[in-house]
């Protein structure tokens, strides 16, 4: 269930551009997982891991399977 309230923090927030990122394209987009956030931004490990899971905590990412693999599930802010 998607946390309608919840408000992402700036991190999170570049976290949430990456998995849009080719949305308006013909590119595959909406899954990622965490060395690929890492390479694409300025988050280290930690900070990744920690946005990752408010995101997959707030209902707005879910985890596909162990390897780390996450999907956008919705981003309230979007409809």
């Amino acid at each position: 269930m998607v946390n309608q309230k919840y408000e992402p923090n700036e991190r999170e927030e570049v976290v949430l551009e990456l998995f849009k990122q080719g949305r308006n394209s013909d590119q595959p987009w909406g899954r990622l997982n965490p060395l690929f956030l890492r390479e694409r931004s300025d988050l280290n490990k930690g900070q990744a891991e920690y946005a990752l899971r408010n995101l997959k905590n707030a209902g707005w990412i879910k985890q596909l399977n162990s390897g780390g693999l996450y999907e956008l599930v919705k981003d309230p802010r979007d409809s």
